[in-house]
C-alpha cells in the first residue's frame, strides 16, 4: 500500500548547528537505507514558509502498523510530527515508475468532485469515459505521473510533470471532469534525499 506522509519538523531551541548536521546525516543515510528496502519511494519539498522545515513522502508499506515502524525507525523522527494519508489504486493511474522517466517541474493536485445536483447520470459516465482517454494521453506525454483516490467521497490526488504553472493549469483544464472539481495544486521543488534522484 503506498501512503503520503507530510513531515513537520521542529527543531527544539538550544540544539546546537552540530547536533542539527548529525541528526539530518542520519536522517539521509536512513532514506536511503528504506529506499533501498522499497518502502520510501519518493521525497519533495512543498511550498515553505519562513522558518518552516517541512517534507512530502510517498511511502510504500505493507499496512498502516509497518509504516508507523518505517516512520519511526527515521532519526528526524523526535523533532517531527508526521501526517499520513492513505492512497488507494486510482482506475486511471499509470502506474508506479514513470516518476523517474521524465524531466520537469512536478505538482500535486487534490481533486475534489463537485458535480451538480441534477446533472444525468450519463453525462458524468461520458464525462468520465472522456477523463479515461485524456488521463492514458497524459500520461503517454509524460505529464501525468501517478494517481491515486484519497479518503473521502470522490477525492483523488495526482502527481504530475510540467515546464510550469502555466502549462500544469492548462493540462488541469483539458481534463473533462475539470468543470466539475474543486483542484488544489501544490508546486513541488527537490529534495536532496529523493530516490529519484539518487536512481537517476
Amino acid at each position: 500500500m503506498e501512503y503520503l506522509v507530510t513531515m513537520t519538523t521542529h527543531v527544539p531551541d538550544g540544539a546546537s548547528e552540530e547536533t542539527v548536521s548529525d541528526v539530518r546525516a542520519r536522517e539521509a543515510a536512513r532514506s536511503r537505507e528504506l529506499a533501498a528496502q522499497g518502502h520510501l519511494l519518493r521525497l519533495w519539498r512543498p511550498p515553505l514558509q519562513l522558518g518552516e522545515w517541512r517534507t512530502l513522502g510517498l511511502f510504500a508499506a505493507g499496512d498502516d502498523g509497518q509504516l508507523e515502524k518505517v516512520l519511526a525507525s527515521m532519526p528526524l523522527r523526535v523533532w517531527r510530527t508526521d501526517e499520513v494519508t492513505p492512497l488507494l489504486p486510482h482506475r486511471n493511474d499509470p502506474g508506479p515508475g514513470r516518476d523517474r522517466q521524465e524531466t520537469g517541474a512536478e505538482f500535486l493536485t487534490t481533486f475534489a468532485a463537485a458535480i451538480p445536483a441534477g446533472t444525468p447520470g450519463r453525462a458524468v459516465a461520458g464525462a468520465e469515459a472522456r477523463e479515461a482517454e485524456r488521463t492514458h494521453e497524459l500520461a503517454g506525454q509524460g505529464h501525468l505521473v501517478r494517481l491515486w483516490v484519497l479518503p473521502g467521497q470522490g477525492r483523488a490526488l495526482g502527481l504530475w510533470r510540467a515546464r510550469d504553472a502555466a502549462e500544469m493549469q492548462a493540462i488541469l483544464e483539458s481534463l473533462p471532469l475539470y468543470a466539475w472539481m474543486i483542484v488544489q495544486t501544490t508546486p513541488l521543488t527537490q529534495h536532496p534525499s529523493d530516490p529519484a534522484i539518487a536512481g537517476s
